[in-house]
């Protein structure tokens, strides 16, 4: 969950580079070419420029600059609030009178993807559930396939066996659907909510991706270019808040498009961007009451972009609260990894690492003064988090939020602990604590609290080591992207990439572009773990199931980037999601 360039990190990669402070000189000659701990740098990009992209004038580029930029947030013309409310009203209205099943999956399709959908959900649940019940035998490819990635996309059980009626009796997709690129499309989105041995999905995904590459020359230039955007990255993947700002342009340019919803999607981006601006207020004045990379002068100052990451976990508005407080814990972590990777002897670490296990004030008179800072400020911070959460829920959940930190600074540890000794672990060890320092089970766990949904003492009993198969899923997609996107980076500057190159060594692997290819099977592969969990919830509440994924999805958007584009968008995805309105 991390950053680069103004993008702030919550992770590590290997490297071959400096040396930290108290590494005795014998170490330091052992690590000599070794593996090495360094604060990963990453970047938010645009993809390739083949799909259409939110772009925003880039006002101002350094983070301290950004932050005093930070207006008093708009507020919407009560004139132009009602006139949204109105637009509200008219849409449900014509959610609820829908009844032709295609029309209304449209629709529902189409609100989701606006960024709407929070508005309408229990009048799109009782839809979806409707939809699941129903008559499918005479539907055609575009209707079976849309049917089912809205209703798995959000939580409802179906079997892939409906698509069994375009299968031949070799299980290969039958030849008619070549001709029907719509269909091929609708289908090979649907096949990405599929779940690990659920080779049905896994054939389609393989037969409508050839197709529909071979057919892209001949397709309309419109159409094309959605198929484009639809194999760089699939609607399952992509971050909601992102995609609501794509689409909304993408949608305006549609033959046929209503006017009304689209008025209603602007009118309500720049609505919650607003709120995104009193959150970032709030976020900015705890951080300089805190003072903390005022006193410990080597730690990243970095706010603004982990306020990025809890709206890319978080998109609906009304978990405002919990995005806040989220940013904090992130902004904390982020101090503690630069005191664990770039100031911290290996003596005081160990100090530091027997503090966090002991959890009281007394343990901290032994720690030297800047850690100490510290200390004080994620110890009270996770108290007042565990105080909101027992006065709006009545859960006393201090023994699972300090757990998860102690985890946390384990795995720091055991970092430091491999530095110092010269040692590199294998890709399994990697990955696994990997997750951990980067913040997932953390974020996680404190999510399951804050959002309150859903939870009862089975499910909290998850809560502690090992974590949920949904974490760990989420988390190594993040540590495998971190990695994919910060490799090139280091390779050209000397160093040697984390878990890319563990797994080459492992696999007898000697070509980059081969070691990279065979992660992103990795990932594709965690993904259908994923939602197999979706499928089948194991007790999780859907509202942190969500939560999971969005941390998956907002992981992609954060490390996958092209080359000469990414220092700039950058700018313009934080100013597109925070600063920028949407003008008429």
């Amino acid at each position: 969950m991390a950053c680069t360039s103004n993008v702030s990190s919550l992770s590590k990669s290997w490297a071959v580079l400096d040396v930290p402070r108290g590494v005795p000189k014998a170490a330091r000659s052992r690590l000599k070419g070794q593996f090495v701990f360094k604060t990963s740098r990453i970047c938010m990009c645009m993809p390739t420029p083949t799909m259409t992209q939110p772009i925003a004038t880039p006002l101002i580029r350094d983070n301290e600059s950004l932050l005093k930029y930070l207006r008093q947030p708009s507020v919407l013309p009560h004139e132009v609030d009602d006139s949204r409310k109105e637009l509200l009203e008219r849409t449900r209205r014509e959610l609820r009178s829908t009844s032709e099943p295609l029309k209304a999956m449209n629709l529902i399709d189409t609100l989701q993807r606006l960024g709407l959908a929070y508005h309408f959900e229990d009048d799109m649940n009782a839809i979806l559930s409707q939809l699941s019940s129903s008559d499918q035998s005479g539907e055609d490819l575009l209707t079976t396939a849309l049917r089912f990635r809205l209703l798995r996309h959000n939580g409802h059980k179906i079997s892939s066996g409906i698509f069994q009626k375009f299968m031949d009796k070799n299980g290969k997709l039958k030849d008619s659907p070549k001709e029907d690129a719509q269909g091929l499309l609708s289908l090979y989105e649907a096949s990405h909510l599929g779940a690990n041995g659920e080779d049905i999905l896994l054939e389609a995904m393989k037969f409508t991706e050839a197709h529909l590459k071979q057919s892209l020359p001949s397709l309309p230039t419109q159409f094309a270019k959605k198929v484009s955007n639809s194999l760089e990255l699939p609607r399952h993947r992509r971050m909601a808040r992102l995609e609501a700002r794509r689409y909304i342009q993408e949608y305006s340019e549609e033959i046929g498009h209503d006017p009304n919803l689209l008025e209603l999607a602007k009118l309500d981006y720049n609505k919650v961007q607003s709120l995104h601006q009193m959150e970032l207020s709030e976020i900015s004045r705890w951080w300089k009451q805190l003072g903390l990379v005022d006193k410990l002068t080597f730690a990243r100052d970095r706010p603004l972009e982990c306020f990025l990451w809890t709206v890319g976990i978080l998109p609906e508005p009304r978990y405002s609260n919990c995005r806040i407080e989220l940013a904090k814990t992130i902004a904390i972590l982020l101090v503690i990894d630069d005191i664990f990777d770039t100031h911290g002897t290996i003596d005081e670490l160990v100090l530091f690492t027997n503090a966090i296990r002991r959890w009281d004030l007394e343990a901290m008179e032994e720690l030297p003064e800047y850690m100490r800072i510290c200390y004080m400020a994620l110890y009270n911070t996770t108290n007042e988090i565990c105080y909101r959460v027992l006065k709006e829920n009545g859960w006393s959940v201090l023994p699972y939020l300090k757990a998860t930190w102690i985890d946390m600074i384990e795995g720091f540890m055991l970092e430091a602990s491999w530095y110092n000794n010269g040692q590199v672990p294998n890709m399994e060890e990697y990955v696994e604590n990997g997750v951990t320092t980067a913040g997932a089970y953390m974020a996680l766990v404190h999510l399951f609290f804050l959002i309150g949904q859903g939870v009862t003492e089975d499910n909290v009993k998850l809560l502690m080591k090992p974590y949920p198969k949904l974490f760990s899923c989420s988390g190594r997609i993040l540590r495998l992207w971190d990695d994919l996107g910060t490799a090139k980076e280091e390779q050209e500057r000397g160093d040697l990439a984390s878990s890319i190159q563990l797994f080459m060594r492992e696999n007898n692997i000697t070509c980059d572009e081969e070691g990279r290819k065979r992660i992103l099977q990795l990932i594709d592969n965690l993904w259908k773990d994923l939602n197999w969990e979706l499928m089948s919830r194991n007790a999780m509440p859907l509202a942190i199931i969500k939560a999971a994924f969005n941390m998956a999805r907002s992981s992609q958007v954060v490390y996958q980037h092209e080359e000469e584009s990414y220092f700039s968008s950058v700018d313009n995805y934080v100013e597109s999601l925070f600063f920028t309105p949407i003008i008429n």
